[in-house]
């Protein structure tokens, strides 16, 4: 399977995972999903490199900011997650 993101999105993808991985509470239903989720997190780190970059808040910040503008999005309400 191919997922298709842009730079932006990956990092914010990144960044929310790392931050799940460090205790953020996520419902998860089953151990699978977490699996899963370190998997996704592992390859979009080997992907990314400014993680690794020393100005990687600002980065983040604008990429986030882009991603918000993309989908016509404020930053001033998180819409609640979709479900299939």
């Amino acid at each position: 399977m191919i997922l298709e993101l842009s730079d932006d999105e990956a990092l914010v993808l990144f960044e929310c995972l790392a931050r799940l991985d460090e205790g953020a509470a996520l419902p998860l239903e089953d151990e699978a999903e977490r699996y899963v989720l370190w998997r996704l997190e592992g390859q979009l780190e080997k992907a990314l490199v400014e993680p690794f970059r020393p100005h990687y808040v600002a980065l983040l910040e604008g990429a986030r900011r882009r991603v918000r503008e993309a989908f016509g999005g404020d930053g001033s309400a998180v819409p609640p997650p979709r479900r299939p």
